[in-house]
């Protein structure tokens, strides 16, 4: 009897484990995928045209190349549960910037605020990596890895569903009008505008500040991060050529990645399409993405290896961005959405493909992956630079995905295939 009673407190203290972290990674699927609707809602409210809009993501994603090693070192110094509740803290900060931002209508400022949440973000993910395999049996961590991944996809659909329902509501209204008033009611309306994004960040502020204490006065273990006892530095990481090509392939992933989910209003409105259903179309990208999770769950390595799977989609993601250049109206639209789909597998199959044969050094080796991120930053204003420009516009500047999913598909079937002579012990 007191053994079934210990067992049935397990498991309760399992599921409210995974329930906890499931959480999280709902939350970091959530807040990751706003920036589809901040970057058209911004690029109104704040007078922008497509290079500046698209800051939105590069203040986002820049965070990861900056502040993850110096994360990883509070991490050393505080745990990871600690550290899970320090990142939570941070991100409510970077959420409240929001506030004076909007009541200023400070285009600097909102960056500021997603800077900072980007950087909390940072430390939130990293920390709570490693308690998907340790809050249960580890016979079934893969299980608990897919429904995380389920919990983080999902909540990038919901995302521009939610917010473009409340802060772009009228938003076609407004953009018509605008241009005809004069410059105090110009004013006016714009600072309206501004100020419908204050409640629902203050309610994300309240939230992850409620989150951080249920993490302090939960049942979760503290897990000590490893100290520092890899001997590796990025150096001796980079002479394996494929982490170095892995590290580039990761980077122009996270870029195309980027691009098809947060530009894809902007493209949308390029086409005629009302700014009313525009909103909701990066929504579309992340279900694709959905679908192409469940596909990699059913199929690798059953019926296709890891590397297959990245040259296939390497192949559709050429194959789609051609067809949204040529296409036009919804069609080009679909084709945009859909690269979710060919974008699905690339991230879980670049990983294992990069860190074969690191062995001590796949610390080092990861950390380098992470900053790869930094493709989420840099090439969306690469595409905002070449949609500005009266002779590319919106849909020629997709040409720009072509030469990522190339090497995508380079990596896929020779650069992983790489090898330093000597492999490390």
């Amino acid at each position: 009897m007191h053994s079934t009673m210990k067992e049935q407190t397990t498991k309760q203290g399992t599921m409210m484990a995974t329930i906890i972290i499931g959480t999280l990674f709902f939350l970091f699927g959530f807040i990751t995928w706003l920036n589809a609707t901040l970057i058209p809602y911004l690029k109104i409210a704040c007078e922008l045209n497509d290079f500046q809009s698209l800051l939105v993501a590069f203040a986002f994603y820049i965070a990861y190349f900056f502040t993850a090693l110096p994360m990883s070192r509070i991490l050393r110094r505080f745990g990871m549960k600690k550290g899970m509740m320090v990142g939570l803290v941070i991100m409510a900060i970077g959420a409240a910037i929001f506030i004076p931002a909007a009541i200023t209508r400070t285009y600097e400022l909102f960056l500021m605020g997603l800077f900072i949440i980007g950087t909390g973000l940072t430390l939130l993910q990293t920390a709570a990596n490693p308690y998907v395999t340790i809050i249960g049996p580890i016979e079934s961590a893969a299980k608990r890895i897919s429904i995380m991944g389920i919990c983080n996809k999902f909540a990038g659909v919901l995302a521009p569903l939610i917010m473009g329902a409340v802060i772009l509501q009228d938003a076609d209204a407004i953009t018509g009008q605008v241009h005809l008033l004069n410059e105090p009611e110009r004013v006016a309306m714009l600072d309206e505008l501004a100020r419908r994004v204050i409640l629902p960040y203050a309610l994300m502020g309240f939230t992850l500040l409620l989150l951080a204490a249920g993490i302090r006065f939960s049942a979760l273990p503290e897990i000590e991060a490893e100290p520092e006892l890899v001997k590796g530095t990025v150096g001796q990481a980079l002479q394996y050529p494929q982490l170095r090509l892995g590290v580039i392939a990761l980077f122009l992933y996270v870029g195309a990645e980027v691009i098809a989910a947060d530009t894809i209003g902007l493209f949308g409105q390029a086409q005629h399409i009302p700014l009313s259903q525009a909103k909701n179309f990066a929504s579309f990208t992340l279900a694709a993405m959905v679908l192409g999770y469940f596909a990699g769950i059913a199929l690798i390595p059953k019926f296709i290896s890891q590397a297959k799977a990245l040259a296939i989609s390497a192949v559709l993601g050429c194959l789609l961005t051609v067809l949204a250049i040529e296409l036009n109206g919804y069609q080009a639209v679909l084709c945009i959405a859909l690269l979710g789909l060919a974008n699905a597998l690339v991230w879980p199959a670049i990983w294992p493909l990069a860190l074969d044969g690191l062995g001590k050094l796949i610390p080092v080796a990861s950390a380098l992956l992470i900053m790869a991120i930094a493709g989420g930053a840099l090439l969306p204003l690469l595409y905002g630079l070449a949609a500005d420009m009266p002779s590319v516009g919106r849909q020629n500047a997709y040409w720009l995905l072509i030469p990522c999913y190339g090497f995508i598909f380079y990596y896929a079937i020779a650069g992983h295939r790489k090898r330093k002579k000597t492999s490390p012990v």
